[in-house]
């Protein structure tokens, strides 16, 4: 298969060749994307659906005093995306000069990186849009070419809207691998009976396998496939810089995950937040196409279109293991302002 890179490549082909037929896409202006539901000013999207009496119902399910924390680690020879990058440095070591009569010194870090898109990564409402007939669309009618809207910052569009939220929520874990009986493969074709594609169908079946209540209102659910034990933090020092690139290549080639059908259904049960142990939680197949054939479509309806983030590269092992099907999900973006998105560690408790 294809690496990430090259599929990028010929994505760029197929883009500019499709741009020469359909320079733009309307869709969100014909089926009025926006307002959202909270109205014209709205800058947090579905979050807003969380009431206190959901938060207390959630608290609920802390019944063994468990904590996994669900983010990975941060590291240069980790796996991203395309040309993104990570890097960190300690200038100085140490950073700061003796100081006093006991001679304190102290260390900083330097990190040059996509911050909110490396990594264990969430997408905020600057992150992904649609190109129309009026300028570059993003949640709830904002346009990149709107005045409060720079390559500074995003204004309206930043992520600490979504971080004066956070997230605190019946955490749903759907385990792909247990009702596919194994790691899920990355699709071959655009087809929802591809093994590496999750529908709707495959949703409702994995909550009636795992014996749990049906997704709801404010539910943040999370797709565990298998994929992301090739960057599995536990073991990922224990390789070597070759066997390291090998498994970046076969994690970075495409991903098993949710496909439009799946994303939609729920969407239709009003959850707030999509997540998955893959990088881009949806399926990710040749060129980029998922159950159908354009790259990144649930991003797109989920996140463009209602204000359904979602949360990427997360370590859901434990839960998996412990068959914690629902647990307290507790996490907040970091209030970066006019940020694509945020890097973090949610907290999942049961």
């Amino acid at each position: 298969m294809k690496t990430l890179l090259q599929s990028f490549a010929l994505l760029g082909l197929v883009a500019a060749t499709t741009a020469n037929a359909q320079e733009f896409n309307d869709e969100p202006l014909d089926d009025n994307w926006a307002p959202s539901e909270w109205g014209p000013d709205d800058k947090a999207g579905a979050v807003n659906r969380t009431t206190p009496e959901m938060v207390l119902k959630a608290m609920g399910l802390v019944r063994h005093g468990k904590v996994a924390t669900l983010g990975k680690i941060y590291a240069s020879d980790a796996p991203v995306f395309g040309e993104r990058s990570y890097r960190l440095t300690i200038p100085g070591l140490p950073t700061g000069d003796p100081m006093g009569p006991q001679q304190v010194v102290y260390n900083d870090e330097l990190v040059t990186t996509e911050i909110g898109q490396v990594g264990t990564q969430f997408d905020g409402p600057g992150h992904i849009g649609v190109r129309t007939s009026k300028g570059h669309f993003y949640y709830n009618g904002r346009y990149l070419e709107d005045p409060d809207v720079t390559g500074y910052g995003l204004g309206p569009l930043g992520v600490e809207h979504v971080g004066q939220k956070g997230f605190v929520c019946r955490g749903v874990l759907l385990d792909a691998v247990a009702l596919r009986g194994g790691t899920l493969p990355i699709p071959t074709e655009m087809n929802r009976n591809d093994r590496g594609i999750v529908t709707d169908d495959d949703v409702k079946a994995m909550v009636e396998r795992q014996g749990i209540d049906p997704i709801g209102e404010g539910d943040c659910v999370f797709l565990y496939t298998g994929h992301g034990n090739i960057w599995h933090p536990s073991d990922w020092d224990t390789f070597d810089a070759a066997e390291k690139a090998r498994r970046r290549d076969a994690f970075n080639a495409g991903s098993p995950g949710f496909g439009l059908s799946a994303c939609e259904y729920l969407a239709s049960r009003k959850i707030i937040l999509t997540g998955a142990d893959s990088w881009p939680t949806e399926a990710v197949g040749p060129n980029f196409a998922g159950e159908g054939p354009q790259p990144f479509e649930c991003h797109l309806k989920l996140q463009t279109k209602r204000g359904i983030w979602n949360i990427e590269n997360l370590d859901l092992t434990q839960l998996v293991n412990d068959k914690a099907y629902e647990f307290l999900f507790v996490w907040a973006p970091l209030k970066l302002k006019g940020a694509t998105g945020s890097p973090g560690n949610p907290i999942a408790l049961y």
